[in-house]
């Protein structure tokens, strides 16, 4: 296949696997708009099933506190702004863009889907905790999946064995822990936790999607997820290594 072919069926295949990973998030729009009841049952039980734990154990609250502090906009400009500025030190500018975009296009992203379908947060009895703003979806849950996966895709080329084995579990149960965190809490329902995941998923893919059409336009190598989005970067780290020590 010549080159703009070969480009223009990748294009293709992308934007079939974007649709794949937005359908979720969109069918769960769909039903929340709707009312549908099966999904209200699920939302409710799980609301008023772990309100009840929380008003009965002080120590369950401030855990789910501490998490979702963790998972917290203010946190993630600092942790996420000091991963851009390492990488930058590190001469990698375009993983730098890459993590800058990502994080910031997600949040935006999330505030504009919130303002625009505007659900109002659970009300309890006897809340444990308080959040402004809308429910859906939750921006906690997205943030935790778009920020797990921005760390893999920019640290997959250094891992190896078990401790690639041990990053792609921290990626899978950060986010769910973070989402079972928000409903604890009382502040959002689970089908709000369960968009913000296929949101940011599908954020996740678009931008890892450009960062390796940007790659080929510059001439850089073909790459995978598996192999992250750099991998460059672990050669480049292995010479410096093997300079340092002879």
């Amino acid at each position: 296949m010549r080159p703009d072919t070969r480009f223009g069926a990748r294009a293709v295949l992308a934007g079939l696997a974007l649709a794949i990973v937005t359908v979720p998030f969109a069918l769960l729009l769909f039903l929340v708009e709707d009312k549908w009841r099966p999904l209200l049952r699920v939302d409710d039980g799980a609301r008023d099933e772990l309100h009840a734990l929380a008003v009965e154990h002080d120590g369950f609250v401030t855990a789910l506190r501490v998490l979702s502090f963790i998972g917290s906009m203010p946190t993630g400009i600092v942790v996420f702004g000091g991963l851009a500025l390492w990488l930058l030190w590190k001469r990698l500018p375009r993983l730098a863009a890459f993590v800058v975009v990502t994080m910031i296009g997600s949040s935006l992203i999330n505030a504009l889907v919130k303002l625009l379908v505007h659900r109002a947060r659970p009300v309890l009895d006897d809340p444990v905790a308080h959040a402004a703003g809308q429910s859906f979806p939750s921006g906690h849950a997205q943030g935790a999946v778009v920020a797990a996966a921005v760390v893999l895709l920019v640290f997959l080329p250094t891992l190896r064995g078990r401790w690639r084995a041990a990053a792609i579990a921290a990626a899978v149960l950060y986010p769910l822990a973070m989402g079972f965190a928000r409903v604890g809490l009382g502040v959002h329902y689970v089908s709000d936790v369960l968009a913000g995941y296929a949101l940011g998923a599908a954020w996740v893919a678009a931008t890892a999607a450009a960062f390796v059409a940007w790659r080929r336009e510059r001439g850089r190598p073909e790459v995978t997820p598996t192999r992250g989005l750099e991998p460059e970067a672990l050669s480049r780290g292995r010479r410096s290594s093997t300079s340092a020590r002879s």
